[in-house]
C-alpha cells in the first residue's frame, strides 16, 4: 500500500535500488577482503580464506606430517579448509543478509550463495 494512495516514485524507487545495488556490491568487495581461519587437529592444521571463499593460506604444523600416514593430513587440511569455509558463510549471512533482507529476504537472489 502507497502512503496517500498516489502511484510510487519511479526515480525514488530508482535510486533506492542503485544505492542497494552499491551497497551490495561494496559489501561483497569488503568479504572479498576480509580474511578468516578454520582449524583441525588442535590447530595443528591452520586454513584462512577470504569471506567470500578463497583459500589464502594453508599451515601444517611439523607434528601433523607423517610420511606412513598421509591419509591423516588430508583429512586435516580438508577440515580445516571446511571450518574456515563455514566461517566466511557466517560472514556473508552477517555482513550480506541485511542487505538482501529489502530484495525479498536473500535466498532468491541468482549469484548470491546464501
Amino acid at each position: 500500500m502507497i502512503p496517500g494512495g498516489g502511484q510510487p516514485n519511479m526515480q525514488q524507487l530508482l535510486q533506492q535500488a542503485q544505492k542497494m545495488q552499491q551497497d551490495l556490491a561494496n559489501a561483497q568487495e569488503e568479504l572479498a577482503r576480509t580474511e578468516v581461519g578454520g582449524q583441525a587437529g588442535g590447530g595443528l592444521v591452520k586454513a584462512t580464506v577470504t569471506g567470500s571463499g578463497e583459500l589464502r593460506a594453508l599451515v601444517i604444523d611439523p607434528k601433523a606430517v607423517d610420511p606412513e600416514d598421509t591419509e591423516t593430513l588430508a583429512d586435516l587440511i580438508v577440515a580445516a579448509v571446511q571450518a574456515a569455509n563455514e566461517n566466511a558463510q557466517a560472514l556473508q549471512q552477517r555482513t550480506l543478509g541485511p542487505l538482501t533482507q529489502g530484495l525479498g529476504g536473500g535466498s532468491g537472489i541468482p549469484g548470491l550463495p546464501f
